[in-house]
């Protein structure tokens, strides 16, 4: 029985993190100027604040576990592609890339904030854990493609993880996309007409481009017809 208890428990305890996740999640889409506070979070998740403090002791940390949920989701379906096919092509990646990254309206922006969140705001040991549960993820991913990908050596599917989500980033950061942070899905979309010439591009086709560049060779080798 106490056996039980202690698994309903854990149940229970698993929802309502997800509970608190969603309520921000909610906030965030809604106001994405605006950082929610745990006070916020809680009203939208019909908690009492005490309750959210014991998940998440600040707003830093729920939005870094928010931001790893995200990144979750990539990695789970990234991983059933790699697991599931005897063949994987470019487009198969930029597929999963496409709709677990660019098209997710919050990733980017909690990707940017994160990055400085983890450097000023988060604890020690909070952003370590995140780190190395990260990692993980990347080497299972990157094991993965090596298997299907045999222009990859040991230990360059993590770097061309790695180098593609620098690149995701990073010219998401450089477009009209993170100028209007109200607007996030439509500027991912569509570039803002008003933005300066050099800034006047769209995301979505520069990053298309710019990671079919990186990954071509990589995935021609392995889709090449036999003999």
């Amino acid at each position: 029985m106490a056996i039980r208890q202690r698994a309903i428990q854990a149940v229970d305890k698993k929802e309502r993190h997800q509970a608190i996740l969603d309520a921000a999640e909610r906030l965030l889409l809604r106001a994405p100027d605006r950082i929610p506070n745990v006070a916020d979070v809680a009203d939208e998740a019909g908690l009492a604040k005490g309750t959210v403090y014991l998940y998440f002791p600040s707003k830093e940390e729920l939005l870094l576990a928010l931001h790893e949920r995200n990144l979750d989701a990539f990695f789970s379906t990234l991983d059933a592609l790699l697991e599931r096919r005897p063949r994987v092509t470019l487009e198969d990646l930029l597929a999963v890339t496409f709709d677990r990254i660019v098209r997710r309206p919050l990733l980017l922006p909690l990707a940017a904030r994160c990055f400085a969140l983890m450097a000023q705001s988060i604890p020690a040991d909070v952003a370590e854990g995140h780190r190395e549960r990260m990692a993980a993820r990347l080497e299972h991913a990157g094991r993965g493609l090596e298997q299907l990908f045999p222009a990859l050596a040991p230990g360059e599917g993590v770097a061309k993880l790695r180098h593609s989500f620098a690149l995701i980033v990073g010219l998401w950061q450089m477009s009209a996309a993170s100028a209007r942070p109200a607007a996030v899905e439509l500027a991912v979309v569509r570039p803002r007409s008003e933005a300066p010439p050099a800034y006047a591009w769209s995301y979505p086709d520069e990053l298309r481009r710019a990671l079919t560049g990186m990954w071509a060779s990589v995935t021609a080798e392995a889709n090449a017809p036999a003999g």
